[in-house]
């Protein structure tokens, strides 16, 4: 019998599903990972998740094209402009405007159709419920009704040796604490693009909602701050 264990992993490019990558390779899984184009303000993650998985040494790097401009509706995929300088208390308010509608739902589903022709029974994505930004498709009721849905919706998951595993390892983490167990993982975050406004030389604007999390998450873990900033 084989050692190989399949997964696929959603590498976006940011600080957490890099270490969810890292996470689920010092866990022994061999990952396949997958990126989106979907019409995103900041593409430029498309090319870092690019040399994330290079760097991992991943068995396949997938990048799908599907185009969530055609809905609109979030500061990521429409002509809306990203809030910048928010608080903490201001963040942790509401659902923001760079919530893209129902983009965990896409994209887990592309991630299942890919975890079931690769015969990986482990997804894994990198969605956190205490440092983020509210968005509805990040919160354990989300993660444990999709996975009811991916066995339930699947060849796979109806006649498969086993069930689907969706795994969320930084669902109940602070930043700080993905940053000390990515950093102890051996991820640098230099590498990492989380902006939703880069500046066009690949720089993190510095005052976005993403960035003002990225930023708190180093200093609550007392790590020096590699990122790039504009401001």
């Amino acid at each position: 019998m084989s050692d190989v264990k399949p997964a696929v992993v959603l590498l976006s490019g940011g600080l957490d599903s890099a270490t969810v990558l890292a996470m689920a390779k010092a866990d022994g899984f061999t990952p396949v990972t997958l990126t989106f184009r979907y019409g995103q303000r900041h593409a430029a993650e498309i090319e870092t998740a690019a040399k994330l998985a290079a760097k991992a040494e991943v068995v396949r790097h997938v990048v799908a094209d599907i185009d969530l401009r055609a809905f609109g509706g979030s500061a990521l995929t429409a002509d809306i402009d990203v809030p910048k300088h928010r608080s903490d208390a201001e963040i942790g308010e509401g659902i923001p405007i760079t919530y893209v509608p129902a983009r965990n739902t896409v994209f887990l589903s592309f991630a299942l159709a890919l975890a079931e022709t690769t015969q990986s029974y482990d997804v894994f994505i990198g969605v956190n419920a205490l440092d983020y930004s509210g968005y509805p498709d990040c919160r354990p009721e989300f993660v444990r009704a999709f996975e009811d849905v991916m066995n339930l919706a699947t060849k796979a998951g109806v006649e498969g040796a086993r069930p689907f595993t969706l795994h969320t390892p930084l669902i109940d983490m602070t930043k700080a604490q993905i940053i000390k167990a990515g950093t102890a993982l051996g991820v640098d975050y230099a590498e990492t693009l989380s902006c939703y406004d880069p500046t066009p030389d690949g720089r993190h604007c510095g005052s976005c909602d993403a960035c003002h999390l990225r930023r708190k998450g180093f200093r609550d873990a007392g790590m020096d701050d590699p990122t790039p900033y504009a401001a």
